[in-house]
């Protein structure tokens, strides 16, 4: 009988200790029971792409995110100005397509617009117009128009005009003008670090973008006074 008691108290003991560690075990387990889900843990951490591109000078120059109204994101491409001063015209390319052509004034004989490779620097709209001393609020009498893009050469831009009259023509004092109108639409197409190109002569894209050649006969000296004012 005392063998049976002693060998039922021991049975006891066991289970007892059996059940503690158990329950020891479950205490522990039980955090790693409820891992973060994959969507909460993509809202605490950045993705190596997204970290990349905002710290990145390149792609963020060369990479334009517009948001639509309904919150999709447009990504596109750098865009380069072709100005042809022959033909007095400036195209907007992408990826060797032709988005938009313009009409422009290019700079007169005396003060010819730069040629070369550049990029636009600065975006201003409804600017004030500083000169020698002269300020000129943003509105109708605006040398520079509605609009000015700045081009890495200093003192240079792409703007619009108060003469509408000298567009077609070598009237600027260097800077390439467009008509309010269309120095408007062409803003919104261009972002700073786009690339500007300024041809002084026809070459095989020049004629492929802008066709034919044209009447490169007309200088400032034979235009009214009116066609010279502005920038």
């Amino acid at each position: 009988m005392e063998r049976r008691a002693g060998g039922a108290a021991e049975r006891k003991q066991k289970l007892i200790l059996a059940a503690l560690t158990l329950a020891a075990f479950s205490a522990v387990a039980t955090p790693s029971l409820a891992p973060t889900s994959p969507a909460q843990a993509s809202l605490t951490a950045s993705s190596p792409a997204q970290d990349s591109l905002a710290e990145s000078p390149v792609a963020q120059s060369s990479i334009a995110q517009t948001t639509k109204p309904d919150g999709d994101v447009t990504v596109r491409g750098q865009r380069i100005v072709l100005v042809s001063i022959p033909d007095r015209k400036l195209a907007v390319l992408e990826n060797g397509n032709v988005l938009a052509t313009f009409p422009v004034a290019v700079g007169a004989r005396w003060s010819p617009s730069p040629t070369g490779e550049f990029q636009i620097v600065s975006r201003v709209a409804n600017p004030t117009y500083y000169h020698r001393g002269s300020v000129v609020p943003s509105g109708k009498d605006n040398p520079v128009g509605t609009r000015w893009l700045g081009l890495s050469r200093p003192r240079y831009g792409i703007h619009g005009t108060n003469a509408p009259r000298s567009i077609g023509h070598a009237a600027s004092h260097g800077c390439i003008r467009l008509c309010n109108r269309d120095i408007e639409q062409l803003f919104t197409m261009l972002q700073v670090g786009d690339s500007v190109s300024i041809r002084g002569e026809r070459d095989e894209q020049v004629a492929q973008v802008f066709g034919s050649a044209t009447d490169d006969s007309t200088v400032a000296a034979a235009l009214v006074p009116a066609l010279s004012s502005g920038q």
